[in-house]
């Protein structure tokens, strides 16, 4: 394995005009150590555990030194926050050091969050604390495990330097990695700026580097912003399908390659509540979990709108005009085989335009009715999401089996055998194999989570004894979600009940 001394480093973001950023240092922080690190990550880099054990890797990505090649910048990009344009955000606690193209020629862009203030900081001071860290550290990797588009997380550098939010705290920088960080509201600052230039610009850059399947098209921009909107598509059905909620839908925190960005108050359901909110300073529910797929297609017409300059009204609306159809696709199909049954027939009306637990029906397809009541009794009987999908894997479809540990999921027994009777009919005349099935849907349903109360574990031990051994007990548990492990069954327990009273804030 090579050294980090041997990383070839390139900025093809800094080449671009400094329109689109400010050249920044990041601030030093005292005495670096390495609190934890992700395997796969390392092996994006070429680089191994050793390497990253190397105390000059550590001071790098603590901020301290630069590396040959790194040409560190912080992004300019606006966005909308909460419904509401704001004309200037940027990054205000990460810098982006540089990008690394490995071996299979990969460039992956290397991040650090919480690296001090920069001229996007509108006050604050730049830093992140080793609790939010954590949080992002284990929830990059463990998206990833599942199969979810998202950012990766390298390590977790900490340091004795306070930060002050509601109390002291000590100071922390993740190492972020992505093939690109630009944002829909990168786009939306200069749209908001009349500035056209700039818009097409970074259009061509991303279209070069990241859909050159496009450069050859005489007008590229629609196709642009119609691949944009599938993958977004794609990532929303992903995200309700496994029970993610994000908690912070801004615009300047949606990917323009359709990845998971920006990891800060989410959560993961536990009881299934279509309306979960897991943001705290989200009051008014604008991001709660079943409003999520609305939000992106909103967002998209804020991207749309930012992109109008590159095209006409009429057919920027065409462009994106495809997302509920592909949405629903999507979310169908992952929700068919989580419950072992065939995807198809028609969507219209389907979570969460229909709201599963506000009397959603659909007649004409039985997968979907099937998937949409079942929905219903685990609202209406605030199930444990993850556990019952997987304790569905084995459900018996033979004639009369009881099912009792799913069976004992429900308050409302009547209603689960009732819904039992008809899934279990369906799957008899599907003449599905219960062995078979069991298999296919332990490969859908993953039986390890990322729960807040597992991340709060983690997090008292590391903040409080500098113990980080739970830390790197639940990513090595995370990057195995669908595979039993039973060593670590009680981490697929529900949660206990003080975890109810766990709240995550945007300053998480």
């Amino acid at each position: 394995m090579p050294s980090h001394r041997d990383l070839t480093f390139d900025n093809g973001f800094a080449a671009l005009p400094d329109t689109f950023y400010s050249r920044v240092q990041a601030t030093p922080v005292p005495d670096p150590y390495l609190v934890c690190h992700s395997p796969d990550a390392l092996d994006l880099l070429g680089l191994d555990a050793d390497a990253i054990r190397h105390p000059e890797l550590i001071e790098t990505l603590a901020g301290n030194r630069v590396l040959p090649g790194m040409d560190p910048v912080a992004a300019l990009y606006a966005g909308h926050q909460f419904g509401h344009y704001v004309p200037q955000l940027g990054d205000g606690r990460a810098i982006l050091l540089g990008e690394v193209r490995n071996a299979a020629g990969e460039g992956w862009e290397v991040q650090l969050k919480g690296a001090g203030r920069t001229p996007y900081s509108r006050g604050g001071d730049g830093r992140a604390v080793l609790r939010s860290s954590i949080r992002e550290f284990l929830c990059s990797e463990a998206m990833h495990a599942l199969g979810i588009p998202t950012t990766r997380a390298l390590c977790i550098v900490g340091s004795d330097r306070p930060v002050y939010r509601e109390d002291a705290e000590t100071a922390a920088l993740v190492t972020r990695l992505a093939p690109s960080f630009v944002r829909f509201g990168s786009f939306e600052v200069f749209y908001y700026r009349n500035q056209v230039e700039p818009i097409k610009h970074l259009a061509d850059y991303v279209i070069a580097r990241y859909y050159p399947e496009l450069a050859t098209l005489a007008d590229p921009y629609p196709e642009f912003l119609r691949l944009v909107t599938l993958r977004t598509a794609e990532l929303m059905a992903q995200w309700q399908a496994v029970g993610f909620s994000h908690g912070v839908m801004n615009t300047d925190n949606m990917s323009i390659l359709g990845l998971t960005l920006d990891y800060g108050p989410f959560g993961f359901l536990d009881a299934f509540d279509p309306g979960y909110i897991c943001n705290h300073s989200d009051t008014g529910g604008r991001y709660a979990f079943d409003q999520q797929p609305d939000v992106a297609a909103w967002n998209i017409t804020k991207l749309a709108q930012a992109l109008v300059p590159l095209m006409s009204v009429e057919t920027a609306s065409g462009a994106i005009g495809e997302y509920p159809q592909v949405f629903g696709k999507a979310y169908l199909e992952r929700m068919a085989a989580k419950f072992g049954l065939p995807p198809g027939g028609d969507t219209s009306g389907l979570y969460p335009q229909g709201a599963a637990g506000r009397g959603c029906k659909d007649t004409k397809v039985s997968t979907t009715t099937l998937i949409m009541e079942a929905l219903q009794l685990l609202a209406q009987n605030r199930v444990d999401y993850t556990l019952f999908l997987r304790r569905l894997c084995d459900f018996d479809s033979s004639t009369g089996a009881s099912n009792t540990p799913l069976r004992d999921c429900f308050l409302d027994r009547a209603g689960f055998d009732a819904w039992a009777s008809r899934y279990a009919a369906a799957l008899r005349q599907l003449g599905s194999s219960d062995v078979a099935r069991r298999q296919a849907m332990r490969a859908a349903n993953p039986k390890y989570i990322l729960r807040n109360h597992l991340a709060e574990i983690a997090i008292r031990r590391a903040a409080d004894e500098r113990d980080y051994s739970e830390v790197n007990r639940l990513h090595a548990l995370l990057t195995r979600p669908f595979d039993e492990q039973p060593e670590y069954e009680a981490y697929a327990a529900e949660p206990p009940d003080w975890a109810r009273k766990i709240e995550v804030s945007c300053s998480s």
